[in-house]
């Protein structure tokens, strides 16, 4: 008998490609305006409103791509009061950066980013967490409900072994450690969304559990001791990863699979997360993880807005001016 051919993946079909780069790089820059107008004020079919006072009575200057509106007079652009605000390269190197995010399923270092787009490694730094701060802003608040899987992983804080065997110490001990290491806690909602959180231990993420996740939801978790408080609050179901990885019913796959996502950005795209920020990149793979199968231009719609409604971040803005170092 003739095999059963299987189904096309979806990351292999057109489907899933619905917006290239070379169009973006076809653009004029009034273009690529137009794209920003549309998403960021959709509600006006891309007609500007004013942000000071909300007013829809504005005109455009023939000189300049900015407005003003006539109710207070103030003046602004399509990227005033956002992430974008202050911006020195044109609308289209804004649109192609982030084409270029999207696209890359396992994250995108600066340096590459940086080379793509013929920028400066410090630009493309502070530019890659800007479009990571308005990822994260999505996840603000949100709760987590149903079947739910918890899971914790530690990232960072890489201690080079000695050279010769005879100096070498025993890495996986505290008093060994570079204290940079910390511990990435995941809440994975069966068909929902992925909400990590970089904290010092799994401990830690008890309470952060009982605030994110709903009552009455059940929770899936590995036999680790840090969960044992979770069963006063919720049904719980235990897996012991020595027996096996899904037994009878129990499993926490899923939030496996967003860790593998996590670990892959940080050995084969950025080899260093630094702790500082460890939490946005976090935060990034959740959303990749979580929209892996919506289409790119979708997905680069969805972080435009995302980083069109985020005001002007306070962390970001004059970075490298403040004497910073990159982490």
């Amino acid at each position: 008998m003739p095999r059963k051919s299987k189904g096309q993946h979806f990351l292999l079909s057109a489907k899933a490609r619905t917006l290239s780069l070379l169009e973006v790089a076809r653009l004029t820059d009034e273009q690529a305006m137009g794209v920003f107008r549309a998403i960021r004020w959709a509600s006006t079919d891309g007609e500007p409103v004013c942000p000071q006072c909300g007013c829809v009575a504005c005109y455009a200057y023939a000189s300049r791509p900015i407005f003003k509106c006539k109710g207070c007079g103030h003046q602004f652009s399509v990227t005033s009061g956002t992430i974008f605000a202050g911006r020195k390269l044109a609308i289209r190197d804004y649109l192609a950066a982030i084409v270029i995010f999207c696209n890359a399923a396992k994250g995108i270092s600066a340096l590459q980013l940086s080379r793509d787009i013929n920028v400066q490694y410090k630009t493309a730094f502070v530019l890659a967490h800007k479009l990571r701060e308005a990822i994260a802003a999505e996840m603000k608040g949100m709760v987590l409900n149903g079947t739910v899987e918890v899971d914790g992983c530690y990232v960072g804080g890489h201690v080079r072994p000695a050279n010769l065997k005879s100096d070498r110490v025993d890495r996986r001990l505290g008093e060994n450690m570079n204290g940079k290491r910390k511990c990435v806690v995941v809440m994975r909602q069966r068909d929902g969304r992925t909400l990590p959180f970089a904290l010092t231990s799994e401990a830690e993420g008890v309470s952060m559990i009982k605030n994110r996740v709903a009552k009455g939801s059940i929770i899936h978790a590995d036999e680790a001791a840090s969960w044992d408080d979770l069963h006063a609050r919720y049904e719980m179901k235990r897996i012991n990863h020595q027996e096996g990885y899904s037994i009878d019913g129990a499993c926490t796959n899923g939030a496996e699979s967003y860790f593998s996502r996590l670990r892959r950005a940080e050995w084969g795209q950025h080899h260093h997360i630094g702790a500082l920020y460890l939490g946005r990149y976090a935060a990034e793979m959740a959303w990749r993880e979580d929209h892996r199968r919506q289409p790119n231009g979708g997905q680069v719609n969805r972080l435009l807005g995302l980083a069109l409604a985020q005001p002007v971040s306070v962390d970001w803005c004059g970075y490298w001016q403040r004497g910073k170092n990159a982490a």
